[in-house]
């Protein structure tokens, strides 16, 4: 395993951190509350015993059955062995006594004392300034990392650059940062600008959706092709994972592992890890397979987030995107998924079912693109879910 130095704080990271939203279930996907618990602890001990030592999960996942997962797994002494992320789920925070009462229902799920890495999850401008803000809860992390409870404070973050350089110039205090990166991200939400502005004021730089969910684990026929002109022998997975691993702003990447073979994989490929890997042939290609991706999506949305939000609480860059991905996936359930995902995260509301054609977002859209007209085809093509 590789290891780098985590920011300003006095640890260093194992380059791979086990993610645990997507947990194997008894149901056989890997998004249920019906997690495979004796599968899931033997592969995060069998991660751990082979050097990963961040180890994420958050209130929410897997409806609270991960939190309880992974305290199961690092029991036997393996709790000492890793640093453990958790997440305050700001987005169900309706009240200032919530962030204390959702805390003390994490460490007992996690029959823990103590949580090492602890971020306000999932923050965008209005997470900030209305539920962050309005109820003091940086003051509320401090105190309870005077109590013992939590160590170092984090946030991450699903929004605008602008708005992450917001959140990430509002408090001194922040120690690290996760953020949403992967070679198809560069320019959306914090992106690569956001990657460097963290990095730069000391923060360890936690990646996630490396694969998109997966989705790059698997890329089109004609993006595979690409990378086989390559001298290198990689697959996907490790054309992703060395993408960001070649920047030395990136402190750990987190993949959601749903099975043992993903696991030993993503371990081989993290044993190779390290800065300025990539050289001026393979970033000819990791462009070309940008280039492709572009050609054969249906709208040429960049996910700026300019059009948000929507009156009517449509999360258009979301539903372009799951629109995007029927032209760039031979099998349709992967844009399925997305846009199911979508609906839970954000309430049905956020479906292109409830665009009301009023054009406010297409006056705000950089790329001039004619939502209106495209949101009656998205609400066709997924409506019935």
């Amino acid at each position: 395993m590789q290891y780098r130095k985590f920011g300003k704080i006095e640890f260093h990271t194992s380059v791979l951190g086990f993610g645990t939203m997507r947990l194997p279930c008894l149901s056989g996907t890997n998004t249920g509350d019906d997690v495979d618990v004796d599968e899931s602890v033997r592969m995060i001990r069998y991660a751990i015993d082979n050097g990963v030592n961040y180890i994420d999960t958050a209130y929410p996942y897997h409806k609270g059955q991960s939190e309880i997962t992974v305290g199961k797994a690092l029991k036997d002494g393996y709790r000492q062995k890793v640093k453990l992320a958790d997440k305050s789920p700001v987005f169900l925070i309706k009240k200032e006594s919530d962030f204390d009462k959702m805390l003390e229902t994490q460490l007992r799920r996690l029959e823990d004392a103590y949580i090492d890495l602890y971020l306000l999850h999932s923050l965008g401008d209005d997470t900030y300034e209305n539920v962050v803000k309005k109820f003091d809860l940086i003051d509320k992390a401090e105190r309870a990392k005077k109590a013992g409870k939590i160590g170092h404070i984090g946030f991450s973050f699903h929004d605008t650059f602008d708005v992450f350089e917001k959140i990430l110039n509002g408090y001194n205090g922040w120690d690290f940062c996760q953020i949403q990166l992967n070679y198809l991200d560069i320019r959306k939400q914090a992106g690569l600008k956001g990657l460097k502005a963290a990095a730069s004021k000391g923060l360890g730089v936690v990646i996630m959706e490396p694969l998109m969910g997966g989705k790059l684990a698997a890329p089109p026929d004609k993006v595979t092709d690409i990378f086989r002109q390559s001298e290198h022998e990689r697959t996907p997975v490790q054309w992703a994972l060395d993408f960001l691993w070649d920047m030395p702003e990136v402190s750990v990447v987190l993949s959601g592992m749903s099975t043992m073979e993903q696991t030993v994989q993503n371990i081989r490929y993290a044993s190779q890890a390290q800065t300025g890997k990539f050289n001026d042939a393979d970033k000819k290609i990791m462009a070309e397979v940008k280039k492709q991706f572009d050609a054969m999506i249906s709208v040429p949305c960049t996910g700026c987030g300019y059009c948000m939000p929507c009156p009517q609480g449509v999360s258009i860059p979301n539903n372009l995107e799951a629109y995007n991905e029927l032209s760039l996936y031979d099998d349709p359930a992967v844009a399925q998924n997305s846009y199911k995902q979508m609906l839970i995260w954000e309430g049905k509301e956020s479906g292109a079912g409830s665009c009301i054609g009023c054009k406010i977002c297409e006056d705000l859209c950089p790329q001039q693109i004619k939502i209106s007209t495209i949101m009656p085809s998205v609400d066709k093509a997924f409506g019935s879910m």
